[in-house]
């Protein structure tokens, strides 16, 4: 029997309000571990305002912009307690929040983000995209490996007690530009695209959703609802 989780999408949210959220769920499915049901978590899908967010491990240093110039571009900045170092989070993003029990799915760590770029890679097929992974980085890229390898998808996750939080960020209609204010993931040296810019046209975001929220939803055997 596939392990249920509960599907939510908030639509554009501030970020602080997505991460209130996501610890509500968060405490909820460890108050209810206990229990002999299936519920395995919730899905949360969004998209955020413009925002960077730097991970417990990232270097401040990698925000090149001051406040004022963040007050300029629309921007808020927050510190997570996600993994990670900075990325970038805006309009035309699929931002996901997948708060699962990975004690319930029979998964460790690695096995979970090793799933969660599968289901991104198997996303991007349908587009005619051929991603992988890199070596030594999360997320999911184009090209790795390459002098032009390139980032399409970040992923940074917190996981407490055997429950996650935080999650993944695809590029779909991004404005790449608000990367160029960051040392993107920490790196100096790889460059950010998206499945517009790569296609050359506007995707349909809503599109997306679906298609990622069923390969999700095959590739850990979950049953969303």
């Amino acid at each position: 029997m596939s392990a249920k989780v509960i599907y939510i999408d908030l639509g554009l949210k501030e970020y602080k309000e997505a991460w209130d959220i996501q610890e509500m769920y968060h405490s909820k499915l460890l108050a209810g571990k206990d229990k002999n049901d299936s519920n395995a978590g919730t899905l949360i899908f969004c998209e955020h305002p413009h925002v960077y967010t730097l991970g417990k491990s990232g270097q401040q240093n990698n925000l090149l912009v001051n406040n004022d110039f963040l007050k300029k571009i629309n921007a808020t900045y927050y510190k997570s307690n996600r993994g990670g170092d900075i990325t970038y989070h805006g309009p035309g993003q699929l931002v996901g929040y997948p708060i699962f029990d990975l004690e319930k799915l029979k998964l460790g760590v690695k096995d979970y983000i090793h799933l969660l770029e599968h289901s991104i890679i198997d996303t991007l097929k349908e587009y005619n995209i051929s991603a992988t992974r890199l070596e030594k980085a999360t997320g999911v890229w184009l090209d790795a490996g390459t002098e032009k390898a390139r980032k399409i998808c970040a992923i940074g996750v917190r996981v407490s007690k055997a429950v996650t939080m935080h999650g993944f960020a695809l590029n779909i209609n991004t404005d790449l530009k608000y990367f160029s204010y960051i040392n993107p993931c920490g790196f100096i040296d790889k460059s950010v695209t998206s499945i517009q810019k790569e296609l050359s046209k506007e995707i349909s975001t809503q599109e997306v959703k679906t298609i990622l929220k069923k390969r999700i939803e095959h590739i850990f055997s979950l049953s969303i609802q």
